[in-house]
């Protein structure tokens, strides 16, 4: 590969900016923001792999499915997974297109949806963790877990499912995507962290109800692929210690095992926002990775100038 390569983790909470900006068109205008951002660090000599959240698109590709049900089969988890890939990624790729015919810049970019081995056995099968979808009331709870959905109770809105969260093992679109790299392309892949499938006996593979933190697949992508750099856009400018207390400071530079040691602590960073980033950038330096940036979208720019952001490396 010509040039340095970074693997940009952009959140699907980047594409919706409030409650009343959800809409198709939307976040299609969020994803021009993104657009010139990655359009900034092209001219700037990087080779570029974008990887994307997917949470509210896929609650809302579930909550359509379950008002149509009456009319239209089910969507399957794994198949949310794939249209949404495919919707986000459309987005992404027509305003990098625009963008680069827009700047004069000869680059193209492709879509590839993925999919994302993980294992059969993971305990986290055991012990599913991860809301998704509507509420629901007991009666509709009742039909759902004879249909043998898991579900978890909020004592003031309802019933709601549950799926396991299990560890990314392999992506298995990896040859594809380092191909288009090599040939310039600025790829979109692992969405969502990544279609999760397991491998059967024979080593076919088949889509489960689950979902993948696309941080950690990030991490796992951009250590297959050799990255310079693995920078996870996130809603704040830097990363906090002590976060939400009134000793909570902001930081410039970590160490792997200053990050290592801090998420140990437990008490630094929360589990449903920053911890997961953090183990994904502890997992990207300890199978070799160079270095990671954690920065909100519009600072992505500012951070890789150094002028904030946090700066994760190895000791």
């Amino acid at each position: 590969m010509n040039g340095r390569v970074a693997v940009v983790a952009i959140g699907g909470n980047s594409l919706i900016k409030d409650a009343t900006h959800a809409s198709v068109p939307d976040q299609y205008a969020a994803a021009h923001e993104t657009a010139e951002h990655i359009l900034s660090m092209l001219k700037a000599g990087w080779n570029v792999v974008v990887t994307h959240g997917n949470g509210p698109q896929v609650g809302f590709i579930l909550r359509r499915s379950e008002l149509a049900a009456h009319e239209l089969h089910e969507v399957p988890l794994d198949v949310c997974g794939a249209d949404s890939q495919g919707a986000i990624g459309y987005a992404l790729q027509q305003n990098l297109y625009n963008a680069f015919r827009q700047a004069g810049l000869d680059r193209y970019v492709a879509t590839v949806v993925c999919q994302t081995e993980v294992a059969a056995t993971d305990p986290a099968f055991t012990h599913p963790s991860k809301p998704i979808g509507s509420f629901m009331d007991e009666e509709q709870a009742r039909r759902r877990r004879q249909q043998g959905w898991d579900l978890i109770e909020d004592s003031d809105r309802g019933y709601r499912r549950v799926v396991a969260s299990p560890m990314p093992l392999r992506i298995v679109e990896l040859p594809v995507i380092r191909r288009l790299v090599e040939s310039g392309m600025v790829v979109i892949a692992a969405g969502g962290g990544g279609i999760p499938v397991v491998a059967t006996q024979t080593g076919e593979l088949r889509g489960v109800a689950a979902v993948i933190d696309k941080d950690l697949a990030s991490a796992l992508l951009a250590n297959a692929l050799g990255a310079d750099l693995l920078l996870i856009s996130t809603a704040v400018e830097r990363v906090a210690l002590d976060f939400g207390t009134p000793d909570q400071r902001w930081v410039d530079r970590l160490t792997l095992s200053e990050a290592k040691r801090y998420l140990g602590e437990g008490r630094h960073f929360r589990s449903g926002s920053m911890a997961p980033k953090i183990q994904a950038v502890v997992n990207y330096l300890e199978h070799g990775g160079r270095e990671a940036l954690i920065t909100s979208p519009e600072s992505i720019e500012r951070a890789l100038a150094g002028e904030t952001g946090t700066r994760i490396s190895q000791d």
